[in-house]
């Protein structure tokens, strides 16, 4: 389990405190979550199902990214202004998900310090993440010799 994983990412404590504001949520196949630019308004911990991350290459079909499942958070944009999505989302199965007002949890960060600390550092992780994969698989689609990493 990486540490991008609700489980692993958070201590029990914060992670109870989190998921105090779920909702649950389902999409069918297909089904956008976001669209790369719009306003981040909410985020998702995905129960069942596999949701597919992409981004937006001019003058080409967008790129997969990466695909989450069970545990795993979609969704950091929210965390960070101006809160615009960098990436798309689409449920790649069916999807079952705990959703989250994003306001509700950035007020209860700032109300919380510590659960906003552990919160930020669980969102960087993420961040940290998404950006290696979205490296990885650019290259390996669009550079001439790939990403060397063995990966495509």
């Amino acid at each position: 389990m990486t540490s991008t994983t609700l489980a692993a990412g958070l201590p029990i404590e914060h992670r109870e405190q989190l998921m105090r504001n779920a909702r649950e949520v389902s999409f069918d196949v297909g089904t956008r979550l976001f669209e790369e630019g719009r306003h981040a308004d909410r985020f998702w911990i995905i129960r069942t199902g596999s949701v597919a991350l992409d981004l937006r290459v001019p003058g080409r079909r967008a790129a997969v990214i990466e695909s989450l499942g069970h545990g795993e958070l979609v969704g950091w944009s929210w965390h960070f202004p101006p809160y615009l999505w960098q990436l798309g989302a689409e449920a790649a199965t069916p999807v079952r998900a705990y959703e989250f007002d994003a306001d509700t949890v950035r007020a209860i960060c700032a109300a919380d310090p510590e659960f906003g600390r552990t919160i930020a550092v669980w969102v960087g992780r993420v961040v940290a993440h998404r950006l290696q994969s979205a490296r990885v698989r650019l290259l390996d689609l669009y550079a001439p010799y790939g990403s060397g990493s063995g990966s495509g």
